[in-house]
């Protein structure tokens, strides 16, 4: 979803709208973090997206008239408006280069695809041109500044376990929300018997009463999943369930976390987890005699990039 109103390029009859997208996993199409590149202009009296182009960490690819209900992708599950094309990112790494090249070189025939044939008539390359460089500066400071990424509490009650640590904390937000906050932390940038050791948070699984979610590097790539409370009965116990299966290495190798991963000993994490279940169900009951609400205590507790 935008993270933001987005900034605006013109080139009459066409504008660049650069934003920065956050998508969940369980809302958009998968968890993903980047930025978007809109096409727009004004159609009927409205304004339109003609063309998008998504340089994601993940999602790399254009979508001809995203706002045209005359076009469809043929075959495509879940139809919708617009047709999807994606980029080969071994082809093409860098997914801010390669839309500004095609903006550049592309573009009417890319806006009469979409199904705007007399906007692509009119449209101005020599004006493109010179506006693009400014949208690749954008596009490139905002994918590198903007990154929604968020630093925890550490946890009140903390459990090593080898090459990581579990933190729990009672998490309550602004907003009412919150409940049982498991941390992943581990040691980076050092070791133990140096003073300018780092310690960085893996994964975080925030079992909230209301907005349930999992963060893939919260403070890396911050790729995040709210749960599914239809088919998550609980999401402790999902998450303890994945614990006790042996599914943290992969999780935090897929976090950009390959050398913590590989250092994670399933049989010390094993050998913990009693302890770390009865304390983190403890806090559970402690939160829903206090609030009514597992986990949730009575007052906000403010992230640490807050403070």
């Amino acid at each position: 979803m935008p993270q933001s109103p987005g900034t605006e390029f013109a080139a009459a009859p066409v504008s660049f709208v650069v934003r920065h997208q956050l998508w969940d996993a369980n809302v958009e199409d998968h968890m993903d973090q980047g930025i978007s590149i809109e096409v727009t202009a004004t159609i009927g009296g409205q304004d339109t997206t003609l063309l998008r182009f998504n340089c994601f960490d993940l999602e790399r690819s254009y979508v001809y008239g995203p706002e045209n209900p005359a076009l469809s992708t043929p075959g495509r599950v879940g139809a919708g408006m617009g047709i999807h094309r994606r980029a080969d990112p071994i082809i093409d790494p860098h997914p801010i280069a390669w839309a500004i090249k095609l903006l550049g070189t592309k573009l009417p025939a890319m806006i009469e695809q979409s199904g705007y044939k007399g906007v692509a008539g009119l449209i101005d390359m020599a004006a493109v041109q010179k506006i693009l460089p400014d949208v690749d500066a954008c596009a490139r400071e905002i994918f590198a500044v903007k990154r929604n990424v968020v630093k925890h509490n550490r946890g009140t009650d903390l459990f090593e376990a080898g090459a990581i640590r579990f933190g729990l904390e009672m998490r309550r937000q602004r907003n009412g929300d919150g409940g049982l906050a498991l941390h992943v932390l581990a040691d980076i940038g050092g070791t133990r018997s140096k003073s300018y050791i780092e310690e960085t948070e893996l994964l975080a699984f925030d079992c909230f009463w209301k907005d349930a979610h999992y963060h893939y590097g919260p403070r890396n790539k911050n790729h995040r999943t709210n749960w599914d409370l239809t088919i998550v009965d609980d999401p402790l116990d999902w998450t303890f369930e994945q614990i006790a299966k042996g599914k943290l290495r992969a999780m935090i190798e897929r976090a950009g976390y390959p050398g913590i991963a590989n250092d994670v000993d399933q049989e010390t994490i094993d050998a913990v987890l009693p302890a770390l279940k009865k304390r983190a169900y403890e806090m559970y009951a402690l939160g829903e005699q206090l609030t009514g609400h597992k986990g949730l205590p009575l007052e906000f507790t403010p992230n640490m990039a807050a403070e």
